[in-house]
């Protein structure tokens, strides 16, 4: 391209019409951008929240929307000396400023007084579990009721003088008297007393057995009882071949029973008979 040429385009009408058209189009996005945002986030506007803790939910909910603000119910409480439907507490808090449209999240006061499910103790823990795993859960436990029964065992609770079951919702402002065993028995249960039993005595067992063990005699010696020494064999050399027969002794001995004396019938004694002499 020539040089005439390109300072020829260069005061084309075109060209610089395109420019400036894109300059304006930047310009008026920039604006645009610049005060739209202004106007959608309310940007430079305050409201200051008013405190509406104490207030009926009604009544705050009213003062609230006529400030541009929005309500919503987030959580209830119970407050005893508070009426019904009061305001306990609000987010963000009073004073804060936020813009129109925000979101303020309310506690109201609950028209009952909150329920809470009886865990599973009964016949189940020992008193002082019990006590424990009541309380750390929101129970008013009152002083225990001993009754008869293992000691310190939970046999039941009462809720203004009615027995409850776990699993019942009870309220928070009710005592809860725990039932536990003192240890002694019932004087109304029945004890039944069964007499021992013995094994049955044998009397045939109890017979005398004879321990003592008959040994027979070698059967070389049974069969040879007089046997002579060979030649060149000594009368001692015999014996020493010849076994002596083994005493055996009972594995228990028993003591012999004494014999009983027999008794001896007296003979009668003769007189003598005197005979006169014959002349």
């Amino acid at each position: 391209m020539k040089s005439s040429e390109f300072l020829g385009k260069l005061k084309s009408f075109y060209l610089w019409g395109n420019l400036l058209a894109m300059l304006l189009v930047v310009l008026v996005m920039g604006i645009g951008v610049r005060y739209g945002l202004n106007w959608y986030t309310h940007h430079g506007e305050a409201i200051m929240i008013p405190n509406v803790k104490k207030k009926s939910f009604t009544e705050a909910e009213s003062i609230l929307k006529q400030m541009g603000l929005k309500v919503v119910v987030s959580d209830t409480g119970y407050v005893k000396t508070l009426p019904p439907d009061c305001v306990l507490e609000q987010s963000p808090a009073a004073g804060e400023k936020v813009k129109a449209g925000r979101i303020i999240y309310l506690t109201i006061n609950a028209s009952k007084s909150p329920t809470i499910t009886l865990p599973d103790v009964i016949d189940n823990s020992s008193l002082r579990e019990a006590m424990a795993k009541l309380s750390a859960m929101g129970f008013k436990v009152g002083m225990p009721q001993f009754i008869p029964g293992e000691k310190d065992w939970v046999y039941g609770i009462l809720v203004r003088g009615k027995h409850v079951a776990a699993g019942d919702r009870i309220s928070i402002e009710d005592s809860l008297i725990i039932q536990a065993g003192n240890g002694m028995r019932d004087e109304a249960d029945s004890v039944n007393y069964i007499d021992p039993v013995y094994p049955e005595y044998n009397d045939a067992s109890d017979e005398d057995v004879d321990q003592f063990v008959e040994v027979s005699a070698p059967v070389e010696e049974s069969a040879k009882p007089n046997q002579t020494p060979t030649k060149g064999e000594t009368t001692q050399d015999a014996q020493k071949e010849t076994p002596a027969p083994k005493k055996s002794y009972p594995k228990n001995p028993q003591p012999a029973e004494p014999a009983t004396p027999r008794k001896v019938k007296p003979s009668p004694q003769k007189t003598p008979v005197h005979t006169p002499k014959k002349d």
